[in-house]
């Protein structure tokens, strides 16, 4: 801000004088200041107290502050074998489920003195597979969120549970009629049960259920093709050929982990065992950046192709004429599908519609694809489907409803704008919402009721694949907060269930043995055995019938997808997400609208001016991003901005895309205007994609993969440093990361900041380009002028045996230990920055600021958020440089277990935070010294390079370069 700017002006008191303010692309937007008391008292001048004195009170503070942070009253099963006595500052790690648009990931979270301080994938759950994404991995900072709901309030004041008993009771009719209750999608059994016993008591209620990022095309895709809603589940790992139509499998998503792996899987061997990966689609993905052919096409112009793929294979359809670029494309793509039966598949995005669902499950029956059909997952007990919140909005719009509650959603904020759901549900008497904050639908409710935080409470849910698995608490709840099977019970007159008892009620006819005996199993493993859904035996999937093709009716079309940081807008107020850089953009702090080139040129925009988008009455503002890649007539942009009731951090981020959004084509607005505003507002980003053609080819290898690979470089070339001997009476950590199998998710970005104490700095500090990110992920552009080609590059610490850091600090803050870490001192660092100077990879970062002592960010300097702090990593002041540690931490605590056990430490014992998260396996750490360590097997690999080798660093993170497989070299590319 401003006054933050002035010469002399102290920065934590310009915090305090102002109000909070949030710096957006064109200037300041007002945000609402913290409602509670401050975190630390004013300073009155220096303290007198003596060492012994000082931590007396700390420990006193400690005692009294944590009284919150304990075990949950009920038995939690660790993952691993509980020691005789829990020893303070020991860390636990306990098993548990978190939920991502419904759906259950596997997750081990490390929890110290009864604080949750880490979230890593459990390896046994058929969704996480031992790794995580950017939003598991900030699950554990909205834990300590200040800006979470506390109380039961009515009509915006406090009430008590008895007064919502009361008015539960009296508002309902003894059959329901009028009562209507709204829910997420859901794939908890515990929570299906319960609706299933609602409504059996009081038929005349309605369950419905809504989802923003919902795929209801794919549902009816597959009930026009099967008779019934069948869900696919793709089998990456056996598939030789994957085309995607406008989809996004390996994009964030409840799905992403189990997807990536699979893709990894088979990008790596040989021609005989190479995937290669067909993509069309109409704004750039992750899926589009990691193809071996893309073709950026207008969402009609994908169905056509689909249509001609279709015929190709066989299918009795009316075919239009393709341009010659899509016909040659298609040629290759259906000799690629017909040369691989049973190891070729098509998928179709959400934008697609339900013909060209029900069209591509009719192809992959040709192909005999590896995709497995199971039954819903999201159904009660007794079969029963919710309603749409369409039918919702049409009876509250007909004065059918009395009574609303609403669990789990935000549909005032994220419903599409032509249901007008604020203003319909306020023609019911009673409306009841519960959330983990009081947001855009609490304000329009006359009663609102705080949820617990996913860490805190007993549930159960099901991966994607139907595998169950329970949810325990970490922590007792740190506010007067409720589970969402709590207020169901109490709908269904049970004042005093408890989340604990329900959900062991829905299992207990399900144990084989003793049913405690199987609680602990299911509890300490994460996973109930032999729970995941059967596939379903169909007959051959019906040819659609599809309506003759319609002319496109607007100069430009609309397509939404999900944040890669915020999903949905749920998340919006979790600082780790918001200033985590977008995969492909590299923005931070809000959205913007991607748009060709060419179109870019013919309306006279570029990045950072701001337009007016226009389309069935409703326009909203936001700033225009150049992004090559998109396709002439589409712009697109991104879920999860404009909140107004998201918090302290989330308020006012970004522009609202739901205002556009329409009930009938949630995914793709037609009859889209784009309108200059005059103004400007400058997208904040952590850097750039890099795409001068000579330095992505020096320093992002990429390879065909028929291609004769170069020569290595020299593991040692010529120095003025004088030669360093590995001692081999030790470890030598290294690290190798895999570019080819690397999607660029940032799960291994916001791991690294969770584990490490990363701060974050605000807006503000962007701007002026600052940030504090250990990891890096470098975007790298080889494709020709509009046809991008992206590959990632994840840059952490090099950690050089030939540092250039290290000698030209003055007071030897940067120094090399005998494992060949660089560390860094941070009580004798004096802010030279000569280090950062030095080191030609940019991955040291500097305190500009006390951004996590004492002059944080928004409300992030709050009491709560210091549950979070890992008390192994040293928390950096003001003035100091830091950087990445290879999480020294984790190799000490290892080398203790193993001198504790007298035993030596494994060759692949120690997991860096990074390592553990990446879904797609691509990072690799361990010690050179021990022979059978993979990292040596990585570092054999013919493809394997040092970044700016030819510096004589001698980096002891390297790189495998990447390898893509295209059918046919493209014209004009290297």
């Amino acid at each position: 801000m401003a006054a933050a700017a002035e010469p002399g002006r102290d920065r934590a008191q310009a915090r305090r004088e102002l109000p909070h303010q949030h710096r957006s692309l064109d200037g300041l937007h007002r945000m609402s200041s913290l409602k509670e008391l401050p975190t630390r008292p004013a300073a009155a001048g220096l303290s007198r107290l003596n060492r012994r004195q000082a931590l007396s009170l700390l420990a006193t503070s400690l005692a009294s502050g944590l009284a919150a942070c304990s075990k949950p009253n009920e038995q939690i099963i660790p993952y691993v074998r509980m020691p005789e006595r829990i020893v303070p500052g020991e860390p636990l790690k306990f098993a548990t489920t978190l939920a991502l648009a419904g759906v259950g990931r596997g997750a081990i979270v490390t929890s110290i003195d009864g604080r949750p301080i880490k979230v890593e994938g459990n390896p046994r759950h058929p969704g996480s597979l031992g790794a995580t994404d950017v939003f598991a991995e900030a699950a554990v900072l909205s834990l300590y969120d200040p800006d979470r709901s506390r109380t039961i309030l009515r009509d915006g004041g406090i009430a008590t549970r008895a007064a919502l008993a009361a008015a539960l009771s009296n508002g309902r009719s003894q059959d329901g009629d009028g009562l209507r209750l709204l829910t997420g999608r859901t794939t908890s059994p515990t929570l299906l049960r319960q609706i299933d016993g609602l409504l059996q008591a009081f038929p005349a209620a309605a369950w419905h259920a809504y989802d923003p990022t919902d795929d209801d095309n794919a549902r009816e895709g597959a009930q026009l093709a099967f008779g019934q809603p069948l869900r696919s589940l793709l089998e990456f790992d056996k598939a030789r050929v994957i085309v995607t139509l406008d989809a996004d499998p390996l994009g964030h998503g409840a799905d992403q982990i189990r997807i990536g792996r699979g893709f990894a899987a088979r990008r790596s061997g040989g021609a005989g065992a190479f995937s290669r990966l067909y993509c069309i689609e109409s704004a750039l993905t992750l899926t589009g950046a990691k193809a071996d052919e893309r073709l950026a096409l207008h969402p009609e112009a994908i169905a056509h192709f689909a249509v001609a793929l279709a015929a190709a294979l066989g299918a009795k359809v009316e075919v239009s004429d393709l341009p010659e670029s899509q016909h040659a494309l298609l040629q290759h793509v259906t000799a690629d599908l017909k040369a691989h039966p049973g190891e070729a598949l098509v998928l179709a995005g959400p934008a697609m519609s339900r013909e060209m669902h029900a069209l591509v499950h009719w192809i992959n029956a040709q192909l005999n694809a590896p995709v497995r059909l199971i039954a819903p997952i999201d159904r009660t007990p007794a079969g029963k489907q919710a309603g749409t919140l369409k039918q919702l909005v049409d009876d509250l719009r007909a004065g059918r409803v009395r009574q609303l509650v609403m669990i789990g959603v935000n549909p005032v904020y994220d419903a599409p704008a032509d249901l007008q759901f604020a203003e319909q549900a306020e023609k019911a008497a009673f409306r009841l919402h519960m959330g983990v904050y009081a947001d855009e639908t609490a304000a329009i409710a006359n009663w609102h009721v705080p949820q617990n935080h996913p860490l805190e409470t007993w549930s159960d849910l099901r991966a994607c694949d139907g595998t169950a698995s329970i949810v325990q608490p970490l922590i007792r709840p740190l506010y007067q907060t409720f589970s969402d099977h709590e207020l169901l019970a109490w709908l269904a007159g049970d004042a005093d269930a408890k989340a604990y008892d329900l959900v062991r009620q829905t299992w207990k006819g399900t144990a084989s043995e003793d049913f405690e005996t199987w609680w602990q199993r299911a509890l300490h493993e994460g996973v109930i055995a032999g729970s995941a859904a059967p596939p379903v035996a169909t007959a051959a999937p019906t040819l659609p019938t599809l309506a003759p093709a319609e002319a496109r009716a607007s100069e430009f079309d609309l397509v939404l997808r999900p944040d890669p940081c915020l999903w949905d807008g749920s998340l919006a107020n979790n600082a780790w997400l918001q200033e985590c850089p977008k995969p492909l953009t590299k923005q931070v702090w809000g959205n913007a609208l991607a748009l060709g080139p060419g179109d870019a040129a013919r309306l006279g925009l570029g990045s950072g001016d701001v337009v007016s988008v226009q389309s069935n009455g409703r326009s909203i503002e936001a700033a225009a991003l150049v992004e090559p890649g998109m396709p002439v007539g589409v712009v697109a942009l991104s879920l999860g901005g404009g909140r107004k009731r998201a918090g302290a951090i989330g308020n006012h981020v970004g522009a609202n895309a739901y205002e556009l959004r329409i009930s009938d084509s949630p995914w793709r607005i037609s009859q889209v205007s784009i309108r200059r505003t005059g103004r400007r507002e400058p997208i904040l980003t952590t850097q750039n994609v890099v795409r001068t053609p000579e330095d992505v080819r020096e320093l992002y290898p990429l390879h065909h993969l028929t291609d004769t690979l170069p020569p290595a470089a020299s593991a040692n070339p010529p120095s003025l440093m004088p030669q360093t001997v590995r001692p081999d009476d030790g470890h030598a950590w290294a690290m190798v990361i895999d570019t080819s199998v690397c999607i660029g998710c940032n799960a291994c970005v916001v791991a690294c900041q969770a584990e490490n104490n990363v701060p974050v700095v605000g807006p503000e500090q962007v701007a002026m380009g600052r940030d504090m990110h250990w990891l890096r992920i470098d975007a790298y552009d080889h494709g020709a002028g509009d046809a991008p080609q992206i590959g990632f590059q994840p840059v952490p610490c090099m950690h050089c045996e030939h540092a250039p850091c290290e000698p030209v600090c003055p007071v030897a803050a940067s120094v090399h230990d005998s494992e060949g870490l660089n560390g860094q001192v941070y009580n004798r660092c004096i802010g030279t920055r000569f280090c950062e100077a030095n080191c030609p990879y940019k991955v040291r970062r500097f305190n500009f600021f006390g951004y996590a002592d004492g002059e944080e960010y928004g409300n992030l300097g709050a009491e709560s958020y210091r549950g979070q702090k890992n008390p192994e990593v040293t928390v950096r002041a003001r003035g100091v440089m830091e950087k990445c540690t290879y999480c020294v931490q984790r190799i000490s605590a290892a080398r203790r277990a193993a001198e504790r056990d007298d035993r030596p430490l494994g060759p692949d014992e120690v997991h860096t935070a990074c390592q553990s998260a990446c879904p797609t396996r691509a990072i690799s750490f361990g010690d050179m010294n021990q022979a059978d360590a993979g990292i040596n097997r990585s570092k054999a690999d013919p493809r394997h390079y040092a970044l700016l080798g030819h510096l004589g660093t001698r980096p002891r993170t390297t790189y495998l370069a990447d390898i893509r497989n295209p059918a046919a070299r493209p014209e004009g590319r290297t």
